[in-house]
């Protein structure tokens, strides 16, 4: 089996029972693009259009409500499996509170739209969308977004330094495609990573299956990684089992430093997503999920090092286990509690 083949197995990994995004209705926002946007839980939808590909590109794009002058950073994000541009809003509302733009993109051949149609041929529909092509396709995705932003009125006020990419799931397979994971196909290494992309936020990053070892698939990921995941992040799908320990197993391979692990005591596959109703304690890891995201993001982009330590002193009660393995030696390497 190849190590592409390999990582689109794990795409199936985002079934609905086992954690997929909600499926939300896609419709496209007024024309208001002329302005920033107002408010930090404000969103502009932009319906893109990748013509070399004829494929469109739905984002949804959140802007801090006061951006200074100084161009502002800004992370992409990749759905799960059945997702859309509207997942993960609670993320760009935070993000853009704290200063942070955020580029939410989805994927038209892996996204809610495999919720519609028959229900009989809903495996059919997932099977198509975890394909090579698709997972290839998502890639893409990526960059035609970042060179679509870049190139408008609102790439002048990008930090083109500060740049990461962020996904769940199905979309945390497409970050760690493109910041430098080495997948082979008829014994040619894929050149997939765009170099624009200095760190990566990774929820529940999926096995690779049939690879025995992970290292020669992520050591190429050299960017600082934040990986999130659970003590019950499992996931179950009819001859696949995957349990947390797999979500570690990627972050030991990953190549890059700073790298910082975060493993909630309690809380399935889909707790990293947007959903009404839940309990209070999905609530919190959810809360905790977006301060560590920002105190990431500054420790690599602001070399502000107390901000994940302090992140961990507030947080042990939600933690099985945390770990900082830091480039800069003054932060060293922090553990909290055991790892399960």
């Amino acid at each position: 089996m190849s190590r592409l083949r390999a990582f689109l197995l794990s795409a199936l990994l985002a079934l609905p029972l086992w954690g997929c995004s909600d499926p939300v209705p896609v419709r496209d926002a007024p024309a208001v693009a002329s302005a920033l946007l107002p408010a930090a839980d404000a969103a502009l939808d932009l319906a893109w259009h990748d013509a070399a590909r004829g494929r469109p590109v739905p984002v949804r794009l959140y802007w801090p409500p006061a951006a200074a002058e100084a161009p502002v950073p800004l992370v992409v994000v990749s759905h799960g499996l059945g997702g859309s541009r509207a997942s993960f809003a609670q993320l760009g509302q935070h993000w853009a509170a704290q200063g942070y733009a955020s580029l939410h993109v989805q994927h038209v051949g892996s996204d809610s739209s495999v919720w519609r149609g028959n229900v009989l041929a809903l495996r059919s529909r997932l099977a198509q969308a975890a394909q090579e092509h698709e997972a290839l396709q998502r890639v893409a995705d990526l960059r035609f977004a970042l060179d679509t932003l870049l190139a408008g009125e609102h790439g002048a006020r990008v930090d083109g330094t500060r740049i990461a990419v962020a996904g769940h799931s199905y979309g945390a397979l497409t970050a760690l495609l493109a910041t430098g994971a080495r997948v082979q196909r008829q014994g040619e290494v894929l050149a997939l990573r765009d170099a624009r992309f200095a760190a990566a936020i990774l929820m529940s990053a999926p096995p690779f299956y049939g690879e025995a070892d992970f290292g020669p698939v992520l050591r190429g990921v050299t960017v600082p990684t934040l990986h999130l995941t659970t003590t019950e992040d499992t996931i179950q799908v009819p001859g696949y089992h995957s349990p947390p320990a797999d979500r570690l197993r990627v972050f030991e391979a990953v190549g890059g430093a700073p790298k910082v692990l975060a493993v909630f005591d309690g809380g399935s596959h889909s707790v990293f997503i947007d959903r009404r109703g839940v309990g209070e304690r999905p609530q919190r890891i959810r809360a905790g999920t977006q301060a560590l995201s920002v105190a990431f993001l500054r420790h690599v982009f602001d070399r502000t090092g107390d901000t994940l330590v302090e992140w961990g002193a507030a947080h042990a009660p939600l933690l099985a286990a945390y770990r900082v393995e830091a480039a800069a030696p003054a932060l060293g390497s922090l553990t909290v509690n055991t790892a399960p």
